[in-house]
């Protein structure tokens, strides 16, 4: 029997039965929303994905069987990297300007080129099941002009295996007996520890950019314009079609001039 919730707010069968009707829909715009309007690290969204499928099994939650589920978060994953693509491709390089914000930060760009310094344009696939990495990928693929039929192909694969593979995933973990009593009795818990690790790291990072532009304000280090310092920023489309350098140790930090 479910326990009553720690956060009331915070469990997904409240939720997802405040939502009635809408349910999926909701699930669905918050995967869309994962790259689709750039704030995916401030969501849970590989927890989502395999409580969406353990509630499909448990609860029939959503009144529809797991594969139009799965079929419709895989949908709203990959509309949702096109338009992260588009956004980049149209915003181009002023698109990574808003550095001191602390969300849409240097850091996080860097991190994200990085991995395509390493893996090429398979970091389309891969980033879908990283934080962070997944919500500014499309973004620096449209930004550096990664071709798009090969970005739509990558996205596609990736929004399958992410999005319809970890949402069967939960379906079919509640065919465990005690890992699914386990998950219903603790549901609250794990989104708390979820969406409130997330919620931790994002105002570090916050933080730590703030700082380091007052830091550089106060030291008259302002020299570099906020265009020329984003530009530095956008990938080398040759990056899209190199493959993955799996030997490296050291993954260069994209091509941001030292």
């Amino acid at each position: 029997m479910h326990h009553a919730a720690l956060i009331p707010w915070l469990d997904p069968t409240a939720i997802i039965e405040w939502a009635g009707p809408w349910a999926l829909l909701v699930v669905c715009f918050i995967v869309f929303a994962e790259t689709g309007l750039l704030v995916g690290f401030l969501l849970p969204g590989d927890t989502l994905l395999i409580i969406a499928g353990l509630l499909t099994h448990t609860n029939d939650i959503f009144g529809v069987n797991i594969w139009v589920v799965c079929s419709l978060i895989a949908l709203a994953a990959f509309v949702g990297g096109e338009v992260g693509y588009f956004i980049g491709h149209k915003g181009g390089p002023a698109v990574f300007e808003k550095k001191d914000s602390g969300i849409f930060s240097r850091h996080n760009v860097e991190r994200t080129n990085a991995f395509f310094e390493r893996f090429g344009g398979l970091t389309i696939i891969l980033a879908r099941f990283v934080p962070i990495v997944r919500t500014f990928a499309p973004v620096a693929a449209g930004v550096g002009h990664m071709p798009w039929r090969r970005y739509t192909l990558y996205n596609f694969i990736g929004a399958m295996l992410w999005g319809f593979g970890l949402t069967m995933v939960g379906y079919l973990i509640a065919y465990i007996p005690w890992v699914r009593d386990l998950v219903t009795e603790y549901i609250d818990v794990i989104l708390l520890i979820a969406v409130g690790g997330t919620a931790l790291v994002t105002l570090w990072h916050y933080l730590s950019e703030r700082r380091k532009v007052k830091k550089a304000a106060a030291a008259g280090e302002d020299i570099v314009t906020d265009a020329e310092e984003a530009q530095e920023l956008v990938l080398d489309p040759e990056v899209f079609e190199r493959g993955p350098e799996l030997g490296h140790d050291d993954a260069p930090r994209g091509n941001a001039t030292p």
